[in-house]
C-alpha cells in the first residue's frame, strides 16, 4: 500500500489538510529558532573552550536526555493527553531558551552553565519528540502518511536552510545571547496552535496504564517486531558514526576554514538545502528503488560527506559535499521514521517511537563522546577519515536486515473478541492471568498448524503476553494447548483492545487449522493471592 500509495499522491499532499498546515507552518519557525540555537550554543563553545573534546560535549549534552527520558517519554505519549503533554514540553523549552539568552547577555555563561542549559533543553525536546511524532498519524490520513513523514523532514531541513544563516547574523549583529531569546519566542506559535487543537478523546473503559507497566509493555512489543528491530539496527549503527560530522563541523569551519559565525551559518545551510531538495527527490525514488538499495546509497553517499570534511579545503567543493550530505540525511531518517510509523498500531506507537528515538540519539550521544575522546588522541581528520569507512562496513553488515514498507498492513483495532463470560469480574490489578487455548488439529497439517502459531506467538508477546507456550498432548497426536499468561486482568483486557485487524488474519489462519466441530476451547484462570 506504501508504494502504492506514494507514487498516486503528491509530497506535498497533506499540506492540503488546515490543521496539518497550519502546525507545520509553526513547527518550521520553531525549528528555525532551534538551529539558530545551535549555531549560537556551537559557536559560543568554541570561543569559552575550543578544544575538540569541549565543542563534541555539546552535541553530547544535546542528544544526551534522548537516552536517559526516551522511554519514559514514549509511554507517557501512550497513557496521557499527547496535546496537554506537548503543550509542556514547547513550555519548558521556552523558559530554559530564554535563560540561557538571559544569562549569556548579562556575561555569566561558561562553559558548564553551557552544557547544563543546553541539556535541560535538550530534556524538553527528549519529553517532545515520541509525542510529536505519535501525533502525525492523527492528523493525516493513512495513506498521506509517508508523504507527511518526508515533509516534517522537509521542515527540518527549511530551518536548517533559514535557521543557521540568521543565526550567524544574529550573532555577528547583535551577539549569541540573541539567538538563545530568539530560539524561546519560536515557540510560541507551536503552543498557540497546539491551544487550538482540538483534539478528539477516545472513551476507554479500562483504567489508564501505569508507567512502569507501560514501558515494560513497549519493550516487549519491539522485542516481538522484527520490522521495527530492522529499523533499529539499521539506526543504531548510523547515528553514532554520523555524529562526527555535527560534532566536528564548528571547530572545522572556525579554525581549518577560517569562516566567521555567518560563514559557518551558510555551511549549514547548504546542508540544510540538500535536506529540502531531498524531500521530493525521495518521493521519485521511493517508486523506483527498493528501500534497502535506498538506503545504502544514502548511506554511502554521508560517508562520503564525512570524509570530505576531513580533507576538502576548498570552500566550494565542500559545500558541494554538504549538500549531498544534507540529502542523504533527509533520505535516511525519512525512510527510518516512515517504515516504523507505518508498521506500528495506535495503542504502542509513543512507545516503540521512543525506543528509535532512544536508539537514534544515545548512538548520536555515544559517538560524538567517542569522537572527542579519538580526536583528542589522534585528531580531527584521522577521526573522520576512521569514522567515514566505519560507517560504509555498516551499511554492508546492516543489509541483512531488511526493511519493509508496511504495505498491506490493517492496523486498526479489529475489536473482534466476544465478551467473557465470567462469574465474577475481576479487578484489573488482579493477576497474574493464564489463559489456556485447547485446539484439535488433523496430524497431517500439524506442520502448517505449528507456523502459523509461531506468527500467532509474535502478536501474543507484542499485545501483553509475558510468557507463551505450545503444548502436544503426546496421548492424542491430535490435540494441541496453547497457553500464555498475562500481568494482570485489566491487562488481558486491553490485549483484546490491541489486537489489528491484520492481526486478526493471523489469529483465523491459526483458528482455520482446528478440526474439531466446536469452536477451541478457550478457559481463563486467575492467580490466587498468597495467603
Amino acid at each position: 500500500m506504501l508504494q502504492k500509495d506514494l507514487s498516486a499522491t503528491s509530497v506535498w499532499n497533506p499540506l492540503k489538510q488546515p490543521f496539518f498546515r497550519t502546525l507545520w507552518i509553526a513547527n518550521v519557525v520553531s525549528l528555525v529558532g532551534t538551529w539558530m540555537h545551535e549555531v549560537g550554543a556551537s559557536w559560543l563553545m568554541t570561543t569559552l573552550a575550543p578544544s575538540p573534546f569541549m565543542v563534541a560535549m555539546v552535541q553530547t549534552a544535546t542528544t544526551l536526555p534522548f537516552f536517559l527520558l526516551a522511554l519514559p517519554a514514549g509511554a507517557l505519549a501512550d497513557i496521557l493527553d499527547r496535546r496537554r503533554l506537548l503543550l509542556i514540553a514547547q513550555t519548558w523549552m521556552l523558559c530554559v531558551s530564554v535563560g540561557l539568552g538571559v544569562s549569556t547577555i548579562a556575561g555569566i555563561t561558561t562553559p558548564l552553565i553551557l552544557l547544563f542549559f543546553t541539556f535541560f533543553l535538550s530534556l524538553g525536546a527528549a519529553i517532545n519528540a515520541p509525542a510529536w511524532q505519535a501525533v502525525i498519524p492523527e492528523i493525516v490520513h493513512r495513506d498521506d502518511l509517508p508523504s507527511a513523514v518526508t515533509l516534517t523532514s522537509a521542515g527540518f531541513n527549511i530551518a536548517r536552510v533559514a535557521g543557521p544563516t540568521l543565526g550567524g547574523i544574529v550573532i555577528a549583529a547583535i551577539g549569541t545571547g540573541a539567538t538563545f531569546i530568539l530560539n524561546g519566542i519560536s515557540f510560541l506559535g507551536v503552543i498557540i496552535v497546539l491551544k487550538g487543537w482540538k483534539r478528539e478523546h477516545k472513551r476507554n473503559t479500562l483504567p489508564e496504564e501505569r508507567l512502569i507497566s507501560a514501558i515494560k509493555t513497549g519493550v516487549r512489543y519491539v522485542r516481538n517486531a522484527p520490522q521495527v528491530q530492522a529499523v533499529l539496527i539499521h539506526s543504531i549503527f548510523f547515528s553514532i558514526f554520523s555524529s562526527a560530522l555535527w560534532a566536528f563541523l564548528p571547530i572545522i569551519a572556525q579554525k581549518d576554514l577560517g569562516l566567521s559565525s555567518l560563514g559557518y551559518g551558510v555551511l549549514m545551510g547548504l546542508f540544510g538545502i540538500g535536506g529540502l531538495s531531498g524531500a521530493p527527490l525521495l518521493h521519485w525514488l521511493r517508486n523506483r528503488i527498493s528501500l534497502n538499495i535506498l538506503v545504502l546509497m544514502a548511506t554511502s553517499t554521508f560517508a562520503s560527506a564525512i570524509l570530505s570534511l576531513a580533507h576538502v579545503r576548498s570552500l566550494m567543493l565542500l559545500g558541494v559535499t554538504m549538500v549531498a550530505g544534507g540529502i542523504a540525511w533527509l533520505i535516511l531518517l525519512s525512510v527510518f521514521n516512515t517504515v516504523v510509523q507505518s508498521v506500528i498500531p495506535a495503542w504502542v506507537r509513543g512507545r516503540v517511537l521512543s525506543v528509535y528515538l532512544l536508539i537514534f540519539f544515545g548512538g548520536m550521544a555515544t559517538g560524538s563522546a567517542l569522537c572527542g575522546i579519538l580526536a583528542t588522541l589522534t585528531g580531527i581528520p584521522w577521526t573522520l577519515t576512521i569514522i567515514s569507512f566505519c560507517l560504509i562496513i555498516s551499511a554492508v553488515f546492516t543489509w541483512r536486515y531488511k526493511l519493509t514498507s508496511g504495505e498491506g498492513l490493517d492496523l486498526t483495532p479489529s475489536q473482534h473478541w466476544p465478551v467473557l463470560a465470567v462469574s465474577s469480574e475481576p479487578e484489573t490489578d488482579e493477576g497474574p492471568v493464564l489463559i489456556i487455548v485447547e485446539y484439535c488439529v488433523d496430524p497431517s497439517q500439524s506442520k502448517e498448524f505449528i507456523q502459523a502459531m509461531k506468527a500467532l506467538k509474535m502478536i501474543r508477546r507484542r499485545d501483553g503476553a509475558i510468557k507463551w507456550n505450545l503444548f502436544h498432548d503426546i496421548a492424542n497426536q491430535k490435540k494441541y494447548t496453547e497457553s500464555f499468561i498475562v500481568e494482570s486482568w485489566g491487562e488481558h483486557m486491553r490485549q483484546h483492545e490491541r489486537m489489528t485487524v491484520s492481526d486478526q488474519e493471523i489469529w483465523n489462519l491459526a483458528r482455520s487449522f482446528h478440526a474439531g466441530s466446536e469452536p477451541p476451547f478457550v478457559r481463563h484462570f486467575i492467580a490466587e493471592s498468597s495467603a
